[in-house]
């Protein structure tokens, strides 16, 4: 999909799975445990760019499964258009603004998962909105949190340590881990929501 190397394995054809390209493959090769992004699992995906990561997502849910890829922004999303959408049927691009989850009209059902990987000061609120519109009870939040892009200022310790809270009021956070040597001033936090309680959004 995006030029990686192919590896056959036992007779079938296996994608490289970059984690200098892929944050997700990051937190997998830091131990994130548990998975919450199975076979047959419906996914939101919040900054899908060109398509890199939710290629491999495509992947792992298979043909039952299904990513909602949001992307505003026109020229990446017509590069996730043609180079991911097009093939996979089990995508389905979102070209909408992140912060208005409620102007999704192609997203149906309740995600198992919300995937959240955008550069915006306000990140973990907006992530949290769409878990309050589009988040099945009990379901999973994964988010990128990019210090820089909410305090250039701050340590970056100190700004996700401040996200990571703001996540607690309606979320069991089960894993938080940083993303070296991979991405500096990152970290990923795995939360599963409780039952009626997801808040901290604007």
């Amino acid at each position: 999909m995006y030029g990686e190397d192919l590896v056959e394995v036992g007779g079938e054809e296996w994608r490289v799975w970059n984690p200098h390209r892929s944050k997700l493959a990051a937190a997998i090769l830091g131990g994130l445990d548990p998975m919450p992004i199975a076979e047959g699992s419906t996914v939101l995906y919040l900054g899908a760019s060109t398509g890199t990561t939710v290629s491999h997502v495509s992947d792992i849910v298979g043909p039952r499964g299904r990513v909602f890829a949001v992307e505003h922004a026109s020229r990446v999303a017509r590069e996730l258009l043609d180079r991911v959408a097009a093939h996979r049927p089990n995508v389905t691009p979102v070209l909408q603004d992140a912060r208005s989850p409620r102007e999704y009209f192609s997203v149906y059902g309740k995600a198992d998962v919300v995937y959240s990987d955008i550069a915006q000061p306000d990140q973990t609120g907006i992530a949290l909105a769409n878990c309050r519109a589009h988040l099945r009870a009990e379901g999973w939040l994964m988010l990128v949190i990019k210090a820089r892009s909410i305090d250039v200022a701050r340590e970056p310790a100190a700004v996700i340590a401040g996200e990571v809270a703001r996540i607690e009021g309606g979320f069991d956070v089960v894993q938080s881990m940083g993303l070296e040597p991979y991405d500096r001033d990152h970290a990923f936090v795995l939360a599963r929501a409780r039952a009626g309680r997801i808040s901290g959004g604007p």
